[in-house]
């Protein structure tokens, strides 16, 4: 069953036409990679997708619903939630409080946003580093805290931005591994990445 549907959508900046005309489907439970040299739109697909930025034609439907003059927020609400290429943790937080933002899209009461960051925290590998600053991350574990921050808004759809960028070989091998654990929970991927080998290692479709 098809979960997102893009149909011929355009955006253009000025004179330069960064997207046009893509069309495709994401099925629910699919991991589909999106890949393409610099340049070629892909991030700026994601902000159309995400909903930060509208797009000039076409028409985007997830869960049977349009996504026309959804705000970031209200399609986070409904499940789909993406990564940023740069990593921005809150640095004035800590990391455990990092999360709980996300967390806190998904449940009411903090009591419950806490339960959520800890499960988070422990699936991606980042409880023990729970009360450290989000300043004092390596870039390995920025990575591991912008997916565990958008975990925690318990997506149905996560949308994937070049999570493998700055990594070494060894740092790589081990977010595959974790994105293959968020995979086999459920989660439905939509990844941008230019690591072939985890292009190859995790996708079912190549876009």
């Amino acid at each position: 069953m098809s979960l997102l549907t893009l149909d011929k959508v355009s955006k253009a900046f000025g004179g330069l036409a960064a997207v046009q005309e893509v069309s495709f489907s994401l099925g629910d439970g699919e991991l589909l990679a999106l890949i393409g040299p610099n340049g070629a739109g892909k991030t700026t697909l994601f902000h159309i997708i995400s909903g930060f930025i509208k797009p000039d034609a076409g028409e985007l439907r997830y869960g049977g619903e349009t996504l026309a003059g959804l705000r970031p927020h209200d399609i986070c609400q409904r499940g789909m939630v993406r990564t940023f290429q740069v990593t921005r943790p809150f640095h004035r937080l800590t990391v455990v409080e990092n999360v709980l933002v996300g967390a806190l899209e998904r449940v009411a009461h903090r009591r419950q946003a806490v339960t959520v960051a800890e499960e988070v925290l422990a699936l991606t590998g980042l409880a023990e580093k729970a009360n450290h600053m989000g300043h004092s991350l390596t870039l390995p574990d920025r990575k591991r805290l912008e997916l565990a921050r958008a975990l925690a808004t318990g997506p149905r759809v996560l949308l994937l931005d070049e999570v493998m960028a700055g990594l070494n070989p060894t740092e790589t091998g081990r977010l595959i591994e974790l994105i293959r654990t968020v995979h086999r929970r459920g989660i439905t991927i939509l990844l941008i990445e230019h690591v072939m080998r985890a292009v190859m290692a995790l996708s079912q479709r190549i876009l």
